[in-house]
């Protein structure tokens, strides 16, 4: 007698969004298809985003739906990963929603358990990570450093907990995702990383897999505008942090650690004058690059930037105003100069005997996983040292918070009424 198959209850909806694959959708699906079939214990539906492809992409996709079961095709007019994720993820009935690249990249033995945790309600996202030590990943060093620096720089910069935003496998439930959708404004490849900030922000618990990954040699996504892209939209999502955006209507899954005092206020105005300052840095030091050096073009403009950067966090961040202690201030700042121009000179250094002749761009790649390092830094020196109230309160003088009156200051950069 035959065992009966268990009945598969729960539904999986997976994403693959495509433009212009026509080289691999078709081996890509099918691959993926037969795994499903094979080995995944619960329902799902595989949905092919095809946005705006100008060669044999829908056709290809149209044909695959025909002839698969479980497999769907859905076009948009305009690009974006973004763009397509949001439109069939804002409209499925699954249980769980996910998304994997068209190019298989990430070993498919991962999918299980990253869908797992959302299946059972112990997590709410779900991500494969390659930065893992237990992850297997072959990639050559120029995608090695940048995606290192990225992520190292929204750890440093905007406090994330996860470790790999743009690793393209991810899941998460579906009425989760839904919630969060609405507040998401990015269309492109900031959309992951949007939407994992702003889970955390809701204290949203993100389960992490580690994967085999492989990189795709043929991948065409355009590294420069995609880092200044990125750049932007952390700025974007560090401003919305400091506006105090209205809460969406997620389930709480866990209390998030209480900071200390004054410190969620302070994260936000830091986080939103450290990106202006390093796009600042960034645009000045490839225009200086053009007829100086390396290390001279990035002495400079990191000069020029660390000095607007002390001004602004002591405005904005740390509500201090009038020009007393202004000259201090930028004094002592200095030494977060000198710990930036360390890593950074150290950075072009390293780079300069790994690859003779980098160009421009692993150069800027470099610089913002130095600044990722000395972000931290700065930090926690203006907090700790810089503008340290009690060194004020010691001194007998008042401070003067960012409305303009005065007061006596309590924890750093609170004024006590």
């Amino acid at each position: 007698m035959g065992v009966t198959a268990p009945a598969r209850t729960r539904l999986v909806e997976v994403v693959v969004p495509v433009h212009n694959e026509q080289r691999v959708l078709d081996a890509s699906v099918r691959r993926l298809h037969a795994y499903l079939t094979g080995t995944f214990p619960y329902g799902f539906r595989v949905t092919i985003a095809d946005n705006a492809s100008t060669d044999a992409t829908w056709e290809i996709a149209t044909r695959l739906e025909r002839e698969l079961p479980h497999v769907r095709a859905v076009h948009l007019d305009a690009k974006g990963r973004g763009r397509a994720l949001r439109r069939v993820w804002s409209a499925s009935d699954a249980d769980v929603v996910a998304y994997m690249d068209v190019d298989l990249s990430t070993g498919l033995d991962a999918f299980l358990p990253l869908v797992a945790p959302l299946l059972s309600g112990h997590s709410d996202l779900a991500i494969g990570t390659r930065l893992a030590r237990n992850a297997n990943v072959v990639r050559g060093p120029k995608r090695e450093l940048i995606s290192r620096a990225y992520n190292l720089l929204l750890r440093s910069a905007m406090g994330a907990g996860f470790s790999d935003a743009q690793c393209g496998f991810k899941a998460g439930r579906t009425e989760v995702v839904q919630a969060l959708l609405p507040a998401v404004e990015d269309e492109e490849w900031f959309f992951d990383t949007e939407l994992l900030l702003l889970a955390e922000g809701h204290g949203l618990r993100i389960h992490e897999v580690p994967v085999d990954w492989v990189d795709d040699p043929d991948s065409r996504v355009d590294i420069p505008r995609t880092a200044l892209d990125d750049l932007r939209g952390m700025a974007r999502v560090a401003r919305r942090a400091l506006r105090g955006a209205a809460r969406l209507p997620v389930p709480p899954r866990v209390r998030a650690a209480r900071l200390p005092r004054g410190m969620a206020r302070q994260l936000s105005g830091f986080a939103v004058v450290g990106a202006v300052s390093t796009l600042a840095h960034l645009g000045l030091f490839v225009a200086l690059r053009q007829v100086t050096p390396a290390v001279t073009a990035n002495a400079v403009a990191l000069f020029v930037a660390a000095v607007a950067n002390t001004a602004a966090n002591r405005r904005f961040t740390f509500g201090v105003t009038g020009r007393a202690g202004a000259l201090r201030h930028q004094l002592e700042g200095g030494l977060a100069f000198a710990v930036g121009l360390l890593l950074s000179t150290g950075g072009l250094a390293l780079l300069g005997r790994l690859l003779p002749g980098a160009s421009a761009t692993a150069e800027v790649v470099a610089l913002v996983a130095a600044n990722a390092l000395a972000t931290l830094a700065r930090f926690v020196l203006l907090r700790v040292w810089v503008f340290n109230p009690r060194r004020a309160n010691a001194s007998g003088s008042t401070g003067t918070n960012a409305s303009g009156s005065a007061g006596t200051t309590g924890s750093a950069g609170e004024v006590v009424r």
